[in-house]
């Protein structure tokens, strides 16, 4: 099949490259313990074939475990893992398909890009000149043709990350395994390699599942999320819905920015919900159909991401539910938007304006009020200490 490699910034056409067809990925109640600690435990998800599927969580909640646990360089404990419905969970790496790019590449310094690049061939006894073909292939794809004799030393950060995705992509992996393989770049490099990464993976169609903690990589990249917490799952879905509709409070604070809020409901009109805040403020919620239960009296968490407030005139309107008085305690232009910390009531509130260009903008001690729609209040889950 015939493949464009967009890393090297114009097309570059490809003759012969091709991957063997990509896998679903299956674990059912995976676990895995170092002595008597559990570093993840009950894992079940299913990957499905050409997905681009993130585990995203902070350091230390056992995304990279899962990971090397998929890859085979981690033996789990509990659970099953399954490559198109075969089990591979005693099967050794090298025996499984599938590719896994290191956070920090792991190339050998003393061999030149070539070298590198054409190890795993050389390991598979592939005869010389089809490694030199499919090296040389591989090199246009992701743009560092010409660097064949080069060191890693010689390279840039950049360029070192994409020979080690060409080094697990030559061996024409079924799945493709990335531990934060952006992580060591700067952020303007790390952003042009997330569109250039996710330009090649949807070329390729290869099943791809990518470890993470930054979560703007993360919506950007994926067709579907597992947010991973204390080595559980604890929400699974596409970006949108990961972001839009945070299950818990644990996925709305570390998925984006949040402003959440305690609320008791004091009653229901049509489809809307009424609120009454800890801070004594009124707001409504439009209710979400799985909600249907929900009666007066009881306390729900409730979260309004900062773009959805805007930031207006205090003069009028001050008694209306979805509208909060407070005072410029920062402001930070930043082109495109302006990120807004409101003090009210005692605490901190942050509201971005987009796009300012022509908008009233405020300063440090301004008075202000914060307005939002009904349809932007996301009432996650009962509140809990």
């Amino acid at each position: 099949m015939r493949l464009t490699g967009y890393l090297a910034g114009a097309p570059v056409k490809l003759s012969e490259f091709s991957t063997m067809p990509p896998a679903q990925v299956r674990l059912e109640n995976l676990g895995k313990r170092y002595g008597d600690l559990w570093a993840v435990r009950n894992i079940s998800l299913c990957v499905e074939r050409g997905a681009f599927y993130t585990l995203l969580g902070p350091s230390g909640c056992g995304k990279t475990t899962i990971l090397r646990a998929i890859a085979g360089f981690a033996l789990a404990d509990e659970g099953e893992i399954y490559l198109d419905g075969e089990a591979v969970t005693y099967v050794p790496p090298w025996k499984r398909d599938v590719g896994l790019v290191f956070q920090h590449y792991a190339l050998w310094p003393h061999m030149t890009v070539f070298e590198n690049i054409a190890f795993g061939l050389k390991e598979r006894r592939v005869r010389r000149a089809d490694i030199q073909r499919k090296v040389k292939e591989v090199l246009h794809q992701v743009g560092l043709s010409g660097t064949e004799d080069r060191k890693p030393s010689q390279l840039s950060g950049g360029q070192q990350q994409r020979v080690a995705l060409a080094r697990t992509l030559v061996i024409q992996p079924r799945v493709l395994l990335l531990d934060e393989p952006l992580s060591n770049l700067d952020a303007k490099l790390r952003t042009e390699m997330r569109i250039e990464l996710l330009k090649l993976q949807r070329d390729l169609g290869i099943t791809t599942i990518y470890v993470t903690h930054d979560q703007e990589e993360a919506l950007a990249l994926s067709t579907r999320i597992a947010v991973v917490s204390a080595g559980r799952i604890v929400q699974e879905g596409r970006p949108r819905e990961i972001y839009e509709l945070p299950s818990e409070k644990f996925v709305a604070d570390f998925v984006g920015k949040s402003n959440l809020f305690v609320g008791t409901v004091t009653g229901k009109q049509g489809d809307l919900i009424q609120f009454q805040t800890d801070e004594g403020w009124r707001i409504q919620a439009t209710a979400p159909a799985a909600y249907a239960s929900i009666t007066p009296g009881q306390q729900w968490l409730l979260n309004i991401r900062p773009e959805a407030m805007e930031v207006t005139s205090p003069a009028e309107g001050a008694s209306q539910a979805n509208r909060i008085r407070g005072q410029v305690a920062a402001s930070a232009y930043q082109g495109s938007l302006v990120e807004y910390d409101i003090e009210a009531a005692g605490r901190s509130i942050r509201a971005n304006l987009i796009n300012p260009k022509r908008k009233q903008l405020f300063q440090r001690g301004d008075e202000v009020a914060l307005v939002f729609l009904p349809e932007d209040v996301g009432v996650i889950s009962v509140a809990q200490d």
